[in-house]
């Protein structure tokens, strides 16, 4: 059984719903892309790298996630990831975003 987490553990990440705005193949090795999401006002644009290649670009683009806005930043290869946009493995084991089922302001805060 895993450790229980506290409370202030979760209530430490600043967990927020973007719009991805951008999408570019990322300069790492591995098949990912380098995605500009827009936060809305208060946290602003920040560039998230992952595999998702099971997306095409133009599929992203516009859509909501969800992402840790918090965490510093992580060197991904030639790349720097800003954001930690969430999501789980499909059976294949591909990313799969999680994403409000209806639309919500840029930047609204998962509680």
């Amino acid at each position: 059984m895993k450790t229980q987490a506290q409370f202030a553990s979760f209530d430490a990440l600043d967990i927020r719903v973007g719009k991805i705005i951008n999408v570019q193949d990322s300069l790492s090795k591995k098949p990912t892309y380098r995605l500009t999401v827009d936060f809305g006002i208060e946290v602003g644009t920040k560039v998230s790298c992952g595999a998702y290649k099971n997306y095409s670009k133009e599929d992203l683009i516009g859509k909501q996630v969800i992402g840790i806005v918090n965490f510093q930043a992580k060197k991904m290869g030639p790349e720097i990831s800003e954001v930690l946009i969430l999501g789980v493995a499909n059976d294949v084991g591909e990313t799969v975003y999680l994403r409000p089922n209806t639309e919500v302001s840029l930047g609204a805060k998962v509680f």
